[in-house]
């Protein structure tokens, strides 16, 4: 009795075949990806290092004196500590302003909640550019420009971290607020015991977000800021660049002190960041 010739084998080997296509799909993504951060950190360590001749991965003689001079040029750590507590408090003041409108929008009942949340929502599509000079104008009003107020003040709330943490709202049951309430617990204790602990990779996800933006902003400060001693960090990496020559082994020794915090938070948040993303987008 002849038995058909079994499948089993090819197949596997086609499996197989086709995950490793995968992995190297994904290293080459990440190879793409993580190549102009490699390739500034080796420009920064060049000697008189120039973007004149292209990327390079050799570097003879590495020095790190790109970063003397950069510190010797600014007062680096002054405007290291001034972006991160901007960006900190910006991050803070977002998810505590974008959790409870969040909460108001997914669990309160009010006459025009969806008309109001689709024009919060239609604030997306206004560009800052637009915004920068009513704004000016309303911390001149105030006494406020060159001030660490002024700099958070645009940022107190992001309508895209109130949408994001309410479709997170609007996933937890609505029984765990009714047994709460059956409890005697109020709004505020349902929000703070229930709804923020079951949130926490969206409110990651935010806070991610609301950290990058805040610290990569540059167009308000410039506006705004007047005084060095209230200067972030992509307004200190701008003067490092002259108006004919630029030695941009210290502009790049300037870039990789600007990128290591969000790699550092992006790290550390990720896992977050995934599931936060995953869970918001569930329906």
């Amino acid at each position: 009795m002849r038995h058909a010739p079994s499948t089993v084998g090819p197949r596997r080997r086609q499996v197989r075949a086709l995950s490793l296509l995968r992995y190297a799909a994904v290293l080459a993504g990440a190879v793409v990806m993580l190549f102009p951060f490699l390739w500034t950190v080796i420009t920064s360590i060049t000697p008189e290092g120039s973007l004149a001749g292209g990327p390079t991965l050799v570097v003879e003689n590495p020095t790190l004196a790109a970063y003397r001079t950069l510190l010797d040029t600014l007062p680096m750590w002054r405007i290291v500590v001034n972006s991160l507590w901007v960006a900190i408090a910006s991050t803070l003041l977002q998810l505590i302003t974008g959790s409870m409108a969040a909460y108001g929008f997914a669990r309160l009942p009010f006459r025009g909640k969806n008309v109001v949340f689709a024009l919060y929502l239609a604030t997306l599509m206004v560009p800052m550019q637009v915004l920068v000079v009513p704004l000016f104008i309303e911390m001149k009003a105030l006494n406020l420009q060159d001030t660490y107020m002024a700099l958070l003040a645009p940022s107190i709330a992001s309508a895209f971290g109130v949408f994001l943490l309410r479709q997170a709202v609007e996933s937890v049951p609505k029984e765990l607020d009714e047994a709460a309430t059956l409890d005697g617990a109020g709004h505020l204790r349902i929000f703070v015991t229930i709804i923020v602990p079951l949130i926490r990779p969206a409110l990651a996800t935010v806070a991610v977000f609301a950290f990058m933006g805040s610290w990569n902003s540059f167009l308000w400060p410039l506006v705004v800021i007047r005084s060095p001693e209230f200067m972030t960090l992509p307004l200190g990496l701008a003067t490092l660049q002259g108006q004919f020559t630029t030695e941009w082994d210290v502009v790049m020794a300037g870039s990789v002190f600007s990128i290591l915090p969000i790699a550092v938070v992006y790290l550390l948040a990720q896992r977050h960041i995934i599931a936060g993303v995953a869970h918001t987008g569930i329906k």
